[in-house]
């Protein structure tokens, strides 16, 4: 006799088969978050699936954060409640890069109020909007993943949640490999008992430059590989201009899908405006 208690998952499988089968083109399947950035979307199955880990990593300076935060602009955007928790900025830097990224225009621009009239129109629309539609915004509270799935928690409804960046986690108690594998896995528990879908920073842990195919792998991953091992899903960045600069070929960008637990690897290219830290799907972009 089958048990009543598994057939309740199936049929919640079977509904959501059915109701993304009958839904509008471009619509997301129902528990997938858009991240923005329709090709990304598209190799993921239509976005980030909540109760999802996913890692964002990257050389040092690559744009991770400024991806990451994209990544909840654009989604907040389109309907969904996003979160962004950053362990080096205020909420007002975080903001400044926010209105930077959407406005097209320069943080030390914005800062200085060294705008012309165009670019004072774009910041005060993009303003409109975040007014409007913004993620919830806080820095990363000190104390490891506790205090960090204790924000989440009173952040009813959240969808997506960016913690920036997996080393602040790291208290310095024990070996820090140590600590950030520990992170790893507590922020994968988070991610299934909220249902949301949490995207952690991390640098890499192995150099890349002066290797004769510098793009990032699992092997290049830190936390004693818990990062390869618990994220459902691992992207991973790579700016070609940052080591081949004299090839002319500034802003092309390849955000690779390293690891998708549930579809789809490969990779989508994107291009990157280092002077408004934003970045942008070369297949459709300007959304």
């Amino acid at each position: 006799m089958t048990d009543v208690a598994d057939i309740s998952p199936l049929s919640r499988v079977l509904d959501r088969a059915d109701a993304a089968a009958g839904a509008a083109a471009g619509t997301a399947p129902a528990g997938t978050v858009v991240t923005g950035f329709p090709t990304l979307d598209a190799l993921l199955g239509g976005g980030l699936r909540r109760g999802d880990l996913v890692v964002l990593a990257g050389d040092a300076g690559s744009g991770k954060s400024a991806l990451a935060l994209a990544m909840a602009l654009r989604a907040s955007e389109g309907g969904h409640d996003a979160f962004v928790l950053s362990g080096e900025m205020t909420p007002e830097r975080v903001l400044e890069r926010a209105l930077a990224i959407e406005g097209r225009v320069r943080v030390d621009d914005l800062r200085r109020g060294a705008l012309d009239d165009a670019a004072r129109a774009t910041v005060g629309a993009a303003a409109l909007r975040l007014r409007h539609r913004a993620p919830g915004i806080a820095m990363l509270p000190p104390g490891g993943t506790e205090p960090v799935a204790d924000v989440l928690r009173r952040a009813l409804d959240t969808e997506l949640a960016v913690v920036d960046p997996l080393g602040a986690l790291a208290a310095g108690l024990r070996p820090r490999d140590e600590e950030l594998a520990t992170a790893v896995r507590a922020l994968k528990a988070i991610a299934l008992e909220l249902d949301l879908a949490l995207v952690v920073t991390a640098p890499l842990a192995l150099p890349v430059r002066g290797r004769a195919d510098p793009r990032p792998t699992l092997d290049d991953l830190g936390a004693m590989g818990a990062l390869a091992q618990h994220a459902d899903v691992v992207l991973a960045l790579y700016r070609e201009e940052m080591y081949q600069a004299d090839r002319g070929i500034e802003g092309a960008t390849e955000l690779l899908v390293l690891k998708n637990r549930n579809g789809r690897t490969g990779y989508v290219d994107l291009y990157f405006y280092g002077a408004w830290l934003r970045f942008e799907d070369m297949v459709e972009p300007d959304r």
